[in-house]
This record gives structure tokens, C-alpha cells and sequence, in this order.
């Protein structure tokens, strides 16, 4: 019989945010995927765990990935754990839950620490619609295109960005969304110099040029605002009838047409249209 993948998501910052059934997990996992080995062995090593780890990180998923689905196929678990937070979340694990999967291997997620809905919840943004867009990219080029395609989306928006990439991306973000929308920066998340800093994106970027930020940032960023189109008049319709009617198209269909291009009742056009 195969054996399972348990994604077993990490403490963001404080080690007492692990639970009693990730330890447990840990515990009876036969091995462990770590993003970091090293990072890994410290939270067992308070946990008071001893486990073989196996090293699974962006530059070598595409190998280890495979050993790891055979060792499960084989009949081991193994439980897969990020650096922090909750695995296959802007991670790799992401790869080799898709190839578990493929292998009809069972996966099972224990809900835990993760820093994106952390930030959203004590941002003070809207959290009724949100997306996760992760890390932008480090080239310019596409990081202006990332958010180009976003300029009009009216969900709140979640990000990662590390400290030194801070500035760079705060700046495209006012190029593209305008330096006035509000943003939520969240650092140090569960840690004890835990930090939100409620502003605006030139806010932001005049802070940090002053002070260079420090930790790793949640930014959450407030959705653009809804664009309310005027309502036609019967003036309007009367025009648009008009022109429908010049190009050969019958008063009946230019009343029917316009009426449903400009969202009117059909009796307020046709009113409209008697003049003509």
C-alpha cells in the first residue's frame, strides 16, 4: 500500500504556533522534506524530534520530487515542511503535490501558520475578496507587467517582497496603481518586534527611503476602486438609434439594438427614437 504526503505547515516566526497534531505528524512521518535542512532541524531539535530529513528545494525538485513519490509509492510518509509558514504556498512544494497526485497518492493539509492570511486579518483592508499574487518578479519588465494586468482589480491584494527588494517594488506599485492607494505593510509577523504600518503607497516609499526596512514584509494592498459608468440618457439613445438607422438598419431593430447596448427599457428608446 502507498503511504501519504502530509503538508505540515511551520511557525512564521513563533515557535510555540506549532500544534499538537503537526508535532504528532512530525513524529510519526517516516521522513521529512525540508525546504531547508538546516532551518528544519532547529524547530525539531526544540520539538525534541529526531527524523531523517531529505533536502527538497527549488534547484533540486526536479530530482528529488521523483524520489520522494517512490519512497511513498513504497509505502513511507513523509511529511513536507517550508522554511515557514504552510508548504506548496509560493513554495516548491507546490511541484511535488501536483506529482503525488498525478501518482494517485493521497495528500492530506493540516491548516496552520501562514503568513499571507496572518497579514490580511490585522491589515484593516477589506478582507471580504482578496488574491494572493506571492513574490513579484526581480526583472523590471515583468514585474510592470504583473501589476499592469492588476492596475483594475477591486480585490485586496496580498504580496511577499524581502526587505532589500522593498523600495523597487513599492515604487512600481505607485507607477502602476497611483501613489495614493492604500497599502498594509505587515513585517515580523508573530515575532516580538511584530510591525503593521497602515499608509499609503507614497506613504511608503517615503518611509522607507528614510529608514531601510528591515525583515521580511506581507504587503497588502487595497483593490482599486469600482468605475461607475454614467447612465445613457434618452438623448443618447436617440443619437445611437439614429446612427443605426443612417447605416440601413430598420427603426424596429435600431430601437431593439440600442436598447440593449445601452442597458435602457426598450419603451424609453422607442420614445426617444419618435422624433426621428
Amino acid at each position: 500500500m502507498p503511504g501519504m504526503l502530509y503538508l505540515v505547515p511551520t511557525p512564521i516566526g513563533n515557535l510555540s504556533d506549532i500544534s499538537i497534531r503537526c508535532k504528532e505528524t512530525l513524529e510519526n512521518a517516516d521522513f521529512i522534506a525540508a525546504e531547508d535542512t538546516r532551518v528544519t532541524l532547529k524547530l525539531l531539535n526544540h520539538l525534541g524530534i529526531k527524523k531523517s530529513l531529505v533536502s527538497y528545494y527549488e534547484h533540486n525538485k526536479a530530482f528529488k520530487g521523483s524520489v520522494i513519490v517512490e519512497r511513498i509509492l513504497a509505502g513511507e510518509t513523509c511529511a513536507l515542511v517550508s522554511d515557514a509558514g504552510s508548504p506548496a504556498i509560493s513554495d516548491p512544494g507546490e511541484d511535488l503535490v501536483k506529482e503525488c497526485a498525478q501518482a494517485g497518492i493521497t495528500v492530506c493539509a493540516i491548516p496552520g501558520p501562514c503568513a499571507a492570511i496572518t497579514a490580511l486579518s490585522i491589515s484593516g483592508q477589506s478582507t471580504g475578496r482578496f488574491c494572493f499574487e506571492g513574490f513579484l518578479s526581480t526583472a523590471k519588465k515583468s514585474r510592470r507587467e504583473h501589476l499592469e494586468a492588476l492596475k483594475t482589480e477591486q480585490r485586496t491584494m496580498i504580496f511577499y517582497e524581502a526587505p532589500h527588494k522593498l523600495l523597487a517594488t513599492l515604487e512600481s506599485m505607485a507607477e502602476a496603481f497611483g501613489g495614493d492607494r492604500p497599502i498594509s505593510l505587515c513585517r515580523e509577523l508573530t515575532k516580538l518586534h511584530e510591525e503593521v504600518i497602515r499608509t499609503t503607497l507614497q506613504g511608503a516609499i517615503d518611509l522607507y527611503n528614510q529608514q531601510p526596512p528591515k525583515g521580511e514584509f506581507v504587503l497588502i494592498v487595497a483593490g482599486a476602486e469600482p468605475v461607475v459608468e454614467e447612465a445613457a440618457t434618452p438623448e443618447d439613445a436617440a443619437k445611437r438609434v439614429a446612427q443605426l438607422m443612417e447605416s440601413g438598419i430598420s427603426r424596429k431593430d435600431a430601437i431593439k439594438q440600442t436598447a440593449q447596448e445601452l442597458n435602457l427599457p426598450k419603451n424609453v428608446v422607442y420614445d426617444a427614437a419618435l422624433n426621428i
